[in-house]
């Protein structure tokens, strides 16, 4: 039997700002996906918040890309829509881009990872949430967890993953449909670089290991803007890590967060900061920030899930945390000059563009002498 992890996130509403969702919209969402379950939709799920998004993990067997589960994911984002607007909350169903469900929540503004997989005999996997950041933040992550033995030491001492694995990298800029290439490790090595170097543009969507043809990893692709032609937000990744045997061990796919690596994201979506690694139901605070990822870590055993163990919540990562608080606050110094906010390719959904049309007629060209 075949067993499907689906993780799909969104913000429906939050207290006081950009911070998180309220206690009575998380319970909704519990108290749905308790009714999936029952109702045998589900054979399990989870509910958590990363800043002010709320993640759905379901567990089903119903495939990838299923009418139902999508379906019932929406449902439950219109159930924490509604209490949201019930009580105020700023952003009621900000991620939600169209009126209606139709078939697939991918292109109607939550951020979703699914993998279908046959269960190993221990299945270990951990799901990553991110906030206030596009999608391009799992490049440096993934690819060197992957593909690089400065955090992998399996490449080196593991006989099951000397293959490599397979990158496929999507163009996220095309919006006429999925426009995707497909690299290999350790051959396209250089190649894979070339890309990933642009997060914005080329975005990780899954990684499979060679020996073997399974899925390691996949991550969510949406960009907001992209599909309402201007700034909604920021995008607010999830990724579906499988990890242990045949792929990366646990620590090995966490060791890359130790960089606090920067990433387009922030406040309005606009400004470089580096990635700060959260707890569980953590809050967004600081400039509608700073860039945050949390790190649940669970087994599966004939679809039911084991506790979450929370995988940030060490003091290791109180260090890199204190790290990525300076290295945010030494590029926020330099406020809207140059490399801390976005470039103008993501900046023309936002309102500069308008200024700068205003601004643009009233330059003059000076005559020659």
């Amino acid at each position: 039997m075949k067993t499907t992890l689906t993780v799909i996130k969104a913000d429906t509403g939050s207290v006081g700002g950009h911070n998180r969702p309220s206690n009575a919209m998380i319970n909704r969402a519990e108290e749905v996906v308790q009714t999936g379950i029952k109702n045998g939709l589900l054979s399990d799920g989870r509910v958590t918040f990363t800043g002010d998004d709320i993640a759905l993990l379901l567990v089903h067997t119903r495939g990838v890309d299923n009418l139902d589960i999508h379906k019932f994911a929406w449902d439950t984002f219109v159930e924490t829509t509604k209490i949201a607007k019930s009580q105020g909350l700023y952003g009621a169903g900000q991620d939600l881009l169209k009126d209606a469900f139709s078939g697939n929540v991918r292109g109607m503004g939550p951020g979703s990872a699914e993998v279908e997989i046959e269960e190993r005999p221990a299945e270990p996997f951990i799901v990553f949430a991110g906030d206030k950041c596009g999608p391009g933040v799992f490049n440096y992550p993934l690819f060197e967890c992957f593909a690089s033995p400065y955090h992998n030491a399996g490449l080196l001492l593991a006989p099951d993953m000397n293959a490599g694995f397979t990158f496929n990298i999507m163009n996220v800029n095309y919006t006429e449909g999925d426009k995707v290439i497909c690299l290999k490790v350790p051959q396209d090595y250089y190649d894979i670089c070339t890309l990933l170097r642009d997060p914005n543009r080329y975005v990780i969507e899954n990684v499979v290991e060679n020996a073997s043809g399974l899925t390691a990893a996949v991550a969510s692709t949406s960009r907001l803007h992209n599909i309402a032609g201007k700034y909604v937000g920021k995008d607010d990744p999830v990724a579906i890590v499988r990890t242990q045997k045949q792929f990366p061990s646990t620590g090995e796919i966490l060791s890359p967060w130790a960089l606090a690596h920067y990433t387009l994201g922030d406040n309005r979506g606009s400004h470089h900061v580096a990635v700060m690694p959260v707890k569980q139901n953590t809050i967004i605070s600081y400039f509608d920030g700073p860039t945050i990822i949390s790190a649940a870590g669970y087994c599966v055993h004939e679809g039911k899930l084991t506790e979450a163990v929370d995988f940030f919540d060490q003091p290791f990562w109180d260090y890199v945390r204190e790290k990525a608080s300076k290295k945010t606050l030494e590029m926020r110094a330099q406020g809207f000059y140059g490399p801390s906010m976005a470039g103008m390719d993501e900046l023309e959904y936002t309102g500069v563009t308008e200024n700068l049309k205003r601004l643009d007629n009233k330059f003059v060209v000076r005559e020659k002498k």
